[in-house]
């Protein structure tokens, strides 16, 4: 083996851009695997609401991480961080290029730079707060981080109770605000062995939205409340406070009829992937092609590998 730069190639975006297909092509090109950066592929029992790539695409190029854990298993992203830096260790042995493929911000973010430090978390305490959002919505929460974490409550995406959750179970365990234990935009971040190359795919929003309605229907036919009705026992798990689930979970509850849960479910859905973009347009980083862009990336890795 030739010692040619290792260069990790990211392909990030929203949900049903086309992320799984343009990593396969990417990986066959190049001979080598893929890992998952998606924090829900990575549960066994999750198998339709996470739009998993299917036997033929699994088969097209070897993946990691995808049904990876039990639903029972506790598996956090800094753990993902510590797991996929092994694995890329002992994958940049045998290639110059890894493809990594996902849409969840985080994940991506502990590969390519680590994570703040942040402390130990009683579980307890994200079981209540879990419940509480599950009972009375994300208003009082809202209202407790605003109070406990001023800096914060300026900073946080207000529609995303994960990281709402996240952050008040911080601050109820340590009794610090959680911005106490976020790094700085100058902070020193650990040095990778690897380059980082970071692809995202976009398309037209009305396209997009469109793909997202249809992927939804796909995914009710294929038997997505049957299987939100198998996983009711773990609601409370961090993995299923997720679009996909959380909607069927409050059907099944009696909140709403089922056309009101399909409407949710893909409004819901339509709303994530614009979170999803609005966290990857920070990235100035991110190289933007079309999906069928496909021959502009194996040229410009192509060059870096020649360099």
């Amino acid at each position: 083996m030739s010692a040619k730069t290792k260069i990790l190639l990211s392909v990030v975006g929203p949900t049903a851009v086309g992320k799984t297909a343009f990593a396969i092509q990417l990986a066959q090109h190049f001979k080598t695997e893929i890992i998952s950066a998606d924090s829900r592929q990575f549960y066994r029992e999750m198998e339709i609401g996470t739009a998993k790539p299917d036997a033929d695409e699994l088969a097209a190029a070897r993946h990691h991480f995808i049904n990876s854990h039990a639903i029972q298993e506790h598996y956090s992203v800094g753990m993902y961080e510590r797991d996929a830096l092994l694995l890329l260790d002992r994958l940049f042995q045998k290639y110059d290029v890894v493809i990594a493929v996902g849409g969840s911000g985080l994940f991506f973010k502990a590969l390519w730079e680590g994570l703040d430090d942040m402390p130990e978390v009683d579980l307890n305490v994200r079981a209540q707060l879990n419940a509480t959002f599950q009972k009375e919505g994300l208003d009082p929460l809202l209202k407790e981080l605003e109070a406990e974490d001023p800096i914060y409550y300026d900073q946080v995406d207000r529609h995303n109770h994960q990281r709402v959750i996240r952050a008040l179970e911080v601050i109820r365990s340590s009794g610090k605000p959680f911005s106490a234990f976020r790094k700085g935009e100058d902070a020193d971040k650990p040095k990778r062995p690897f380059t980082n190359v970071k692809v995202g795919l976009t398309m037209d929003r009305e396209v997009l939205f469109d793909r997202i309605n249809q992927r939804m229907d796909q995914m009710i036919a294929q038997g997505l409340f049957k299987e939100a009705m198998d996983l009711m026992p773990y609601k409370d798990h961090n993995a299923l406070q997720t679009v996909g689930y959380t909607e069927i979970f409050r059907y099944l509850e009696g909140a709403y009829d089922k056309e009101e849960a399909i409407r949710l479910l893909k409004r819901n859905s339509r709303r994530y992937a614009k979170r999803q973009m609005t966290w990857f347009r920070r990235d100035e980083e991110i190289k933007w092609v079309k999906p069928d862009d496909f021959q502009e990336v194996i040229r410009s890795v192509s060059e870096l590998l020649d360099a």
